[in-house]
């Protein structure tokens, strides 16, 4: 019987799997992945978990037959079909820089995408890139997508896991922080369901509410393919209502910043736009907006939960941005990395062009003159202060929008809570100086 080597990468799932189909359909499949150490050791302890921790539902759900092995995948992959007496590599297509140079080095066929619609895809009339959302999401919905398929039959062929992979993976959950969800498809599934039945119809008001947590929770596991974007959009066809367009909106900006990635990868950790405004050393300002006591508590907030869960609200993502970018005057990338670092959802095309957005230097930038209040944006949108009391417990004494504010109470410094790192007016000034002069 002819064997193939399926490496699991991104697609961390049996069903809705077009290369593990392919494979199957070739004979017997050794299920590979591969723990590469130039991803894994710069990745902060969350990301690994949740990683390791979805590579272990998988291993599960293959009866124990997925191998593990760490090294480089050029090598490791070649190994393994070696070992196995392989003649095909399966593998779902690649779409990052990194991934693309790396699947350059290894003889795989690739099938299937980590999106809806394989990025490249959706063109203008003209045969260019879209460089505005709004056409591409007309043009991505005009296009379509396959619908999803069931999971094949596999016969897996068993060879052995390096020990050394299995420690990294073992080790990564021993470290991993407390919040994680549950991980593996179905656990996504089951996930997904409960977003349809419970929050769907709200999604559209009620995403923008960090103290409600209204929101599906499922960038966590379409980062690692635990669910395909093809399922999720086929659960929502026929369905009506505000709640279903605004998800699929979200899904497009998903599927156009990996676009945009894809026809200018030398633009992923470099401005789009550049604006050609100068930035400051952040110096300790820096470590606190990681460690979340800058002394504004709706971005406080939002740093804590980053590093205790490893994911972070996205309404709070943007204002914990501006205030990196805006009121700290600090590059971009510098908070990109670290959100890549620490979220379980990091995905480099929607992490990196959302921080352009967020910075005016992306494509679809918001305006330069756009700076998020961290105050308003709470009182807005944690209105009973709810999200904070959650995540700065120093503030939990403060009823109300007051833990918003903690300088205007007496009591308000009370436990501990550190007091503000910049003025909010002045640095907003600075900001529009140096724009509005670039």
């Amino acid at each position: 019987m002819t064997t193939s080597v399926l490496w699991f990468r991104r697609d961390l799932r049996l069903a809705d799997h077009p290369a593990l189909a392919a494979a199957a359909s070739d004979g017997e499949v050794v299920g590979l992945f591969v723990v590469d150490p130039r991803l894994w050791d710069r990745a902060g302890s969350a990301r690994r978990a949740w990683v390791a921790a979805s590579v272990r539902a998988l291993q599960d759900a293959t009866g124990g037959a997925l191998v593990l092995r760490l090294g480089d995948p050029a090598r490791v992959v070649a190994e393994v079909a070696a070992e196995a007496g392989a003649r095909v590599v399966h593998v779902t297509a690649e779409t990052t820089p990194y991934g693309r140079a790396r699947d350059a080095r290894v003889a795989a066929t690739p099938t299937g995408t980590p999106y809806a619609v394989a990025p490249g895809a959706v063109l203008t009339g003209q045969g260019t890139p879209y460089q505005v959302f709004t056409p591409f999401s007309r043009a991505w919905r005009a296009h379509g997508w396959e619908a999803p398929e069931p999971a094949p039959a596999v016969t897996w062929r068993l060879l052995p896991s390096g020990p050394d992979a299995v420690h990294r993976l073992d080790a990564a959950l021993a470290e991993g922080p407390p919040g994680l969800p549950a991980a593996g498809e179905a656990a996504a599934v089951d996930r997904w369901q409960a977003f349809l039945d419970a929050d769907l119809a709200d999604y559209a008001e009620a995403r923008d509410r960090p103290d409600e947590d209204r929101t599906s929770r499922m960038s966590a596991y379409l980062k690692v393919g635990a669910i395909h974007p093809r399922r999720l959009l086929a659960d929502l066809a026929g369905r009506g209502g505000d709640g279903v367009e605004r998800f699929v909106t979200e899904l497009a900006w998903r599927e156009f910043y990996a676009d945009v990635a894809w026809h200018r990868p030398d633009r992923t950790w470099t401005d789009l736009r550049p604006l050609a405004i100068p930035y400051d050393d952040p110096g300790d300002g820096l470590e606190a907006w990681r460690a979340g006591r800058t002394g504004f508590p709706l971005v406080d907030a939002g740093m804590r939960q980053l590093l205790h869960e490893g994911w972070m609200h996205n309404r709070v993502r943007m204002v914990t941005a501006s205030f990196l970018t805006k009121h700290l005057h600090t590059w971009w990338p510098v908070g990109a990395r670290h959100f890549l670092d620490h979220l379980v959802d990091g995905d480099l095309a929607s992490n990196n062009h959302g921080w352009q957005w967020v910075a005016g230097t992306g494509t679809d930038a918001a305006p330069y003159f756009r700076v998020f209040n961290p105050v308003s944006q709470g009182r807005r949108f944690d209105p009973d202060g709810d999200y904070v009391r959650r995540w700065v417990p120093e503030l939990a004494h403060l009823p109300g929008a007051a833990a918003h504010e903690p300088w205007r109470h007496p009591d308000g410094y009370d436990h501990g809570y550190p007091a503000r790192i910049v003025d909010l007016d002045v640095e907003r000034r600075v900001a529009l100086e140096r724009y509005e002069a670039r």
